[in-house]
């Protein structure tokens, strides 16, 4: 489990994004608010962004975020206009290594996941048999969020789906087709243009997610999180078994599953 956020909005440094907030992932690491299987999340982070070029980027470490001292240098001096970042409280049986810190980064996307396939290693050899072999090569660490990543990829590869369509697809065939029996599926995953968040679980409550589009320390912005990382009025949350899509300028859009 983890606690994660996500940016979409003018250009903004990591340090507004991932230090400012007065709740924000340092003080969640340590502090979260909402969180039901852990008290900390200190197995990790990671950040992934849209660089000048337009190419897609991350730096993932082993160590708690508040102990990377090199953090409060660098970050004002890394300016994107998307961003995603997580804390990590590592599952049992899954190492810390950075291999398995999140955001993972394939094929054009960014991807974090908050939650958990129950049975993980039988719903693993089934998910094998279902990826491509280049999908498959291209897992490095030992996470069920890497393997639900895989997934999704597999799908928009196979198949004529936007990306909302393909997490509405990548969950049925966990719960339906791979008999995952109880999961949590928070994800977000953008392609450096659009942000989407999906808020979904079988068996058990999903874990919580908010969004904002109204924050006054953050205008013209959308931002996405497992606990609102401001203090402002405007944060809701993302509906149990919904996408939440933000495409530029556009409304923001809910859609049920």
């Amino acid at each position: 489990m983890c606690r994660l956020a996500a940016y979409l909005g003018p250009p903004l440094s990591l340090a507004r994004f991932l230090l400012a907030p007065a709740h924000g992932l340092v003080q969640q690491s340590y502090a979260p608010r909402e969180m039901r299987e852990a008290r900390v999340n200190a197995d990790g982070y990671g950040v992934g962004w849209r660089a000048r070029d337009g190419s897609l980027t991350r730096l993932t470490y082993g160590m708690p975020i508040w102990a990377d001292h090199n953090l409060p240098a660098l970050a004002p001096h890394i300016v994107a206009p998307v961003w995603v970042a997580n804390v990590r409280s590592a599952t049992a049986g899954f190492a810390n290594h950075p291999a398995n810190t999140q955001p993972y980064l394939a094929d054009g996307l960014l991807f974090l996941h908050n939650g958990y396939l129950a049975d993980f290693p039988a719903v693993r050899a089934r998910l094998r048999r279902a990826l491509s072999p280049e999908i498959e090569c291209s897992i490095e660490g030992t996470t069920d969020s890497e393997y639900v990543f895989a997934l999704l990829r597999q799908v928009l590869a196979t198949a004529d789906f936007d990306i909302p369509e393909a997490l509405r697809e990548t969950a049925r065939r966990l719960f339906d087709e791979f008999g995952v029996a109880s999961g949590l599926l928070n994800i977000v995953v953008t392609d450096g243009e659009r942000l989407h968040a999906l808020r979904h679980a079988q068996a058990a409550p999903p874990p919580t997610l908010y969004f904002t589009i109204d924050d006054e320390e953050y205008p013209n912005a959308t931002l996405v999180a497992s606990e609102p990382l401001t203090e402002g009025a405007y944060w809701q949350a993302v509906p149990e078994h919904h996408i939440l899509t933000v495409d530029g300028d556009k409304p923001a859009q809910l859609i049920s599953l």
